[in-house]
């Protein structure tokens, strides 16, 4: 960047007139000093604009993550509301709900220089780190994410079975909420797409999804594992339950 001042002519001094001697053989060629000035200059500058890219990091979310989690866990200034403003576009008008393989950006954050690679001793056994499975942000995925979960916690259920009573309870509105029986004339309305009212809710809930009974997975999730301590299965619920 060009350093502003007063445009007036400067005197020549002797420095100024100065010539570095660069010698090739039994030639000497003649540089000015400014040219080194200026060639060491645009180096710091570069180094700079590289210092200031590298700043910026990219990050998959996991089950179990939340904005809130990644910017603790990251020492993010701002905090997540910093880091929900950053990454918007990808997740959407819900920071509560993100989901796993979603890629976001980790701003304002220096990152530690590249540590040189030892080359692995013969015979030793290397660790390889898997991409995070990713889901598609309707109905099918959030059944197929919920069923992974299910799994991971010996829930029972199928896909079919869960499908057929989200449509019954809510069309596959994530956002539903019935205001008008019994649950909602307690003040504990059914919401979600399995319809669960929030006691129900926290007494089932599955540790690594969202504590947001709107959230998709963690509504099925909860509903199916009420459903197997109850029914033996979603896949057994055929009606209100």
């Amino acid at each position: 960047m060009p350093i502003k001042g007063k445009h007036r002519r400067s005197r020549f001094s002797p420095l100024a007139r100065r010539l570095v001697a660069v010698g090739t053989g039994s030639v000497a060629l003649a540089l000015p000093l400014v040219a080194a000035h200026t060639a060491s200059a645009a180096t710091g500058t570069s180094a700079a604009v590289t210092a200031e890219k590298k700043s910026v990091t990219a990050y998959t979310v996991v089950v179990g993550d939340s904005l809130a989690k990644i910017a603790r866990t990251h020492s993010l200034s701002g905090g997540w509301k910093t880091l929900y403003q950053d990454n918007r576009a990808a997740v959407g008008a819900n920071p509560s709900v993100i989901r796993p393989g979603l890629k976001l950006t980790l701003g304002g954050r220096a990152t530690a220089p590249a540590a040189t690679k030892a080359k692995p001793a013969t015979g030793t056994t290397i660790a390889v780190q898997t991409a995070a499975k990713t889901y598609s942000n309707n109905l099918d995925g959030w059944i197929r994410e919920s069923l992974d979960v299910m799994a991971a916690h010996h829930i029972p259920g199928t896909y079919n079975g869960i499908y057929r009573n989200i449509m019954r309870e809510s069309s596959g509105n994530p956002n539903a909420i019935n205001n008008w029986d019994s649950n909602a004339a307690a003040g504990i309305p059914s919401k979600g797409l399995l319809q669960v009212i929030d006691p129900t809710f926290r007494a089932y809930h599955v540790p690594g999804t969202s504590m947001n009974s709107y959230d998709p997975v963690a509504n099925i999730t909860a509903a199916c594992n009420y459903a197997a301590a109850k029914y033996g299965s979603i896949d057994n619920v055929n009606g209100p339950y």
